[in-house]
């Protein structure tokens, strides 16, 4: 019975090695392209990082040289010859380029530049608002009020990043229209905005004094009480 069992053992074992051959022949190049997808993948992945990394690396490169100019035209001709491929990128280098036009007193070049960065539905929602907004200050009274108001009440609308600066704005305009009490109002609903900074919080109290006013004191204007003080010569108490 011994030799029989380990006979058939060994017959069973033989067929299950010519199986597993069979099967290896069969559906091996299966396991083998999927080994090679899986290296090929990680190295390609590794490639473009390395490739994403050093084009980061060289604009960045091209933008600390171009500041490096020791004049703005030439600086803003050194960003002009950058070529930053990604809308995101070509943005950042267009916003560089504006703020020395802006410099160099070429006014209406900068708000060129922040348009191109404005409209291009590429870019991410708040570079554009940034631009749209930095082109409307830009552009000052040159451009008619109801041009800037209705820009600016645009930026100014609820979940906007921007809006509070954008209602400051509206409050200059109407500052600027001679209607003082739509000013203070304008400015006491920034005073009083929860997510208002406290740059913008000084601003406001400063030209609600400024403008006869009286600041009303909310809790997210606490902060700021001391330096309004100072600035109305008044010691607070």
């Amino acid at each position: 019975m011994s030799d029989t069992d380990s006979f058939i053992d060994e017959v069973n074992e033989e067929v299950r090695r010519d199986r597993f051959y069979f099967m290896l022949k069969r559906y091996g190049w299966i396991a083998v392209l999927a080994v090679v997808l899986l290296v090929g993948g990680a190295a390609w992945n590794e490639y473009q990082k390395a490739h994403s990394r050093a084009k980061a690396e060289a604009l960045g490169d091209a933008m600390f040289a171009a500041l490096a100019v020791g004049d703005s035209d030439g600086r803003i001709t050194a960003f002009k010859d950058i070529e930053a491929g990604a809308p995101q990128s070509a943005a950042v280098v267009a916003f560089l380029t504006a703020a020395e036009q802006a410099k160099a007193g070429d006014t209406a070049a900068a708000i060129e530049s922040l348009n191109t960065i404005a409209t291009n539905g590429d870019v991410p929602a708040i570079y554009r608002e940034i631009a749209q907004f930095k082109a409307l200050t830009l552009q000052g009274t040159d451009t008619p009020v109801s041009d800037r108001r209705l820009a600016l009440e645009a930026l100014a609308q609820p979940g906007n990043t921007l809006r509070l600066l954008a209602s400051e704005q509206l409050a200059l305009i109407e500052i600027e229209q001679g209607n003082t009490q739509a000013a203070i109002d304008q400015y006491q609903a920034i005073l009083l905005d929860a997510e208002v900074s406290t740059d913008l919080q000084q601003r406001a109290l400063q030209v609600i004094v400024a403008l006869g006013g009286e600041p009303e004191m909310g809790g997210a204007a606490l902060g700021a009480q001391p330096e309004v003080s100072d600035a109305t010569g008044t010691d607070g108490n």
